[in-house]
């Protein structure tokens, strides 16, 4: 090889291109380092309702490392996501200081189990919320049933009057309801066979039953709908009497 001049030059060669490339890579990763290129404007596109402009601009501040070309979007993203109230961002940056962050905020739908919310989406999150919302209970991952049912049974509920405010299903798959009516509360027990077919009965028999004890002032306090032909009501004020033995 030594002696022959061409494989000399065409080593040659190689080994110049990747001195060049080296020194080239080396210049660019200099320049995109450079403090002219570091991001000093941020700007959130979207309006804020309930994510709180102090904690995202802190953590804002916290992930801005780099400049224009350096700077890790998906590691900012991740570390924005974990701000209350966010659900999603999106980040692009703007030649040549600018980077434009657009904020998805959750919105709550109900509370779930013990100090957890749910979103419109049937999402777990944490945050603080003052609202009034309706309370949800189920197992780990079934959040987007639970909300799913939810939506439903207070669409047939709604047209006797009653609002769904408390909806649990339980480990071993039965549901109850609390719902609001004006008579004061009333719970309804589902279970876990067919709870679609046992509410269906309750809001048949409600205004024929139900309803004709409110009007002449009993009120129910829970009704029982894991018979297949009937069901069963407590009634507070309801005493059994003894019955006399004649004599």
């Amino acid at each position: 090889m030594w002696d022959d001049a061409r494989q000399l030059n065409a080593a040659a060669m190689v080994l110049t291109a990747l001195a060049v490339l080296a020194l080239a890579w080396a210049l660019l990763t200099w320049v995109a380092r450079r403090p002219a290129f570091e991001i000093n404007e941020v700007v959130i596109t979207t309006p804020l309702q309930r994510v709180n402009a102090a904690a995202l601009e802190a953590a804002i501040r916290d992930e801005l490392k780099g400049t224009f070309f350096t700077m890790r979007l998906d590691r900012a993203r991740t570390s924005l996501v974990n701000v209350a109230w966010v659900r999603n961002v999106a980040l692009r940056r703007q030649w040549p200081h600018r980077l434009e962050i657009a904020v998805e905020e959750h919105v709550p739908f109900a509370r779930w189990n013990e100090g957890a919310l749910v979103n419109v989406q049937g999402e777990v999150f944490s945050a603080a919320c003052k609202d009034e919302l309706p309370r949800l209970a189920g197992p780990d991952g079934t959040a987007e049933d639970v909300v799913r049912r939810h939506r439903e049974w207070s669409a047939s509920l709604a047209g006797l009057g009653l609002t769904l405010e408390e909806l649990r299903l339980s480990a071993r798959g039965a549901w109850t309801l609390r719902v609001a009516s004006a008579n004061g509360p009333l719970g309804i027990e589902l279970g876990r066979d067919d709870p679609g077919a046992a509410l269906a009965r309750f809001v048949a028999s409600y205004e024929r039953i139900l309803g004709s004890l409110a009007r002449v002032g009993t009120r129910v306090e829970q009704v029982d709908m894991r018979y297949r032909n009937g069901f069963a009501a407590k009634v507070p004020a309801f005493r059994e009497r003894t019955v006399k033995k004649a004599a």
